[in-house]
């Protein structure tokens, strides 16, 4: 398969009702970049939605991956697709400095009175 330079590559987290599914998906590269996604899976022309690099892990069984080069998922059995990058927590210090930032500028919030 060929490199299409109109589509950028977006590894993503898909789930549906038996299984999660990581791979990734390519969106246009003219798309607003916080819409790529969402103008993706909301175009009523698509029918299935083209995953590559796809691993597939059975929800309620603890069998290893099924792995593909190439995978189409019909859209009617997608429940969710959500970026890799926001499905992934990997906690460290820095991410604990922005919780804890995050946290004091809530907490400032709310003390706040309204005008």
């Amino acid at each position: 398969m060929g490199k299409n330079i109109d589509t950028v590559p977006i590894e993503v987290q898909i789930l549906t009702a038996d299984h999660d599914i990581k791979g990734i998906v390519h969106v246009s590269k003219y798309t607003n970049t916080n819409r790529e996604l969402t103008d993706l899976l909301n175009d009523r022309e698509r029918r299935f939605l083209a995953v590559t690099n796809a691993e597939i892990y059975p929800r309620n069984a603890s069998q290893s991956p099924r792995k593909y080069n190439f995978l189409e998922i019909h859209m009617d059995y997608v429940l969710m697709v959500h970026p890799s990058s926001q499905a992934v927590f990997q906690e460290s210090g820095r991410t604990q400095e922005d919780i804890s930032r995050f946290r004091e500028l809530r907490l400032k919030l709310n003390q706040t009175k309204p005008f």
